[in-house]
């Protein structure tokens, strides 16, 4: 196929689409055809208009963009695909997600050193309880009506707060909180998640990343730094709190970054894993048998439903990709769920297959900025899973999945099931 023959550019922006589903079928046209290209950033659910920016949609490419900080700067214009305020860009740049080496890689060690081995171990013992906890108390309320439950409200979304909550060290009282930040600023561009948005005096929607929408959070984040400072425990806050290298803005910057990024991974790969095992019963009828390594089936599930969507990055200077000239300050956003199913790298990518070995996703991104909890977010999957498979002999949905309106997370806000 020539070039003037190849099909349209498909738009995969607009962020209400999502809500029918990840579109596999317009990333496979843009793969095939279109691999780095132009889309536009229409107005859309109150937000203004951008400038548009390069999307990226195979493996190989999207790999080379996020391991090249060079070229690809997480820092020049922050990671969302929308624009900052300009007045916010300095603010926002303070997060270790927005930064590039060698200052990232300094955030990266201080936090990394909170995650001690005996932590994990803890994490991992109340992960296991908190799971079984969880999907019984879901049984029971199954039973008790008319024998099904809604396996995000009933299971995923508190364990993947309260796991959260216990490894920040935020006290029970508080920890809907977390939830609610995370709505906010994750779910900004759902009706349902976030209510209506906010409007500076110009009748503009306000970033949710922005000071003013954060303050909150931040004065949280100082008040439970000092209480323990004051009260130590076992906890990640704790271990920060009294680490003289990170600074006060670095410790809410991290505090925002754990409470988001840390809450919403787990959020949402744990219901969409449980989601495609449904869809495929001889699949999950196999891996409850044994059949399949848990690890190998954990990283498969990722790859089908990757928690996050898209990246951004802004070029630093001039450079080539895929054969188009990108110009320094142009917006290049990278679409893991399309690298996810890429053919030339995964054999029967649009096959769900538990026992695939190797499996390169992108789900965790790559590069230096590969997700620092990773390790954790696994942890919690397999453990959740595990203890799916031990108490449920089949996995049926009762209805559609409802989905999350964006193009950045691959958010699940129900999943109703049966329970035999």
């Amino acid at each position: 196929m020539t070039v003037h023959d190849a099909p349209p550019v498909p738009d995969v922006f607009d962020p209400r689409q999502y809500a029918a589903g990840v579109p596999h079928e317009a990333y496979r046209v843009l793969r095939d055809h279109h691999p780095v290209v132009r889309q536009e950033e229409s107005e859309v659910l109150g937000w203004p208009a951008g400038p548009g920016f390069w999307a990226v949609t195979r493996h190989a490419d999207v790999v080379r963009v996020l391991k090249d900080s060079a070229a690809y700067s997480s820092y020049v214009g922050a990671t969302q695909i929308r624009d900052p305020d300009p007045d916010d860009l300095p603010f926002i740049r303070r997060m270790m997600l927005n930064q590039d080496p060698p200052g990232h890689g300094r955030l990266r060690r201080l936090v990394s050193r909170a995650f001690t081995p005996g932590r994990v171990d803890r994490f991992a013992r109340v992960s296991e309880q908190r799971a079984r906890t969880l999907l019984a108390q879901a049984l029971e309320t199954a039973r008790a009506t008319d024998g099904t439950v809604d396996l995000v409200t009933a299971v995923t979304d508190d364990y993947a707060l309260l796991n959260l909550a216990d490894l920040l060290g935020v006290p029970e009282a508080d920890r809907k909180l977390l939830l609610h930040w995370t709505q906010r600023v994750i779910g900004y561009q759902d009706p349902d998640e976030a209510g209506p948005p906010v409007l500076d005096p110009q009748g503009r929607p306000v970033n949710p990343r922005s000071p003013a929408m954060l303050r909150d959070m931040f004065a949280y984040a100082r008040q439970l730094a000092a209480h323990k400072r004051r009260f130590p425990d076992d906890d990640v806050m704790t271990t920060l709190a009294h680490d003289g290298e990170l600074a006060g803005p670095e410790l809410e910057m991290f505090f925002f970054l754990l409470t988001v990024a840390g809450n919403d991974t787990v959020r949402s790969a744990a219901p969409g894993g449980l989601l495609a095992l449904a869809e495929h019963p001889q699949s999950y009828e196999r891996l409850r048998a044994g059949r399949f390594q848990l690890r190998l089936a954990v990283d498969e599930l990722l790859r089908w439903h990757p928690p996050v969507l898209t990246f951004r990055r802004t070029a630093a200077q001039d450079t080539e990709l895929a054969g188009r000239r990108i110009r320094a300050g142009d917006k290049v956003v990278v679409f893991h769920a399309s690298a996810n199913r890429d053919e030339r790298v995964f054999g029967e990518p649009d096959r769900l297959d538990l026992s695939r070995a190797p499996n390169p996703h992108v789900s965790f991104g790559d590069g230096p900025h590969v997700c620092l909890g990773a390790h954790f977010a696994r942890l919690q999957l397999r453990v959740l899973y595990q203890e799916t498979l031990r108490v449920l002999p089949e996995l049926r949905t009762a209805g559609p999945p409802r989905r999350l309106v964006s193009n950045f997370i691959n958010g699940i806000k129900s999943l109703p099931v049966h329970v035999t």
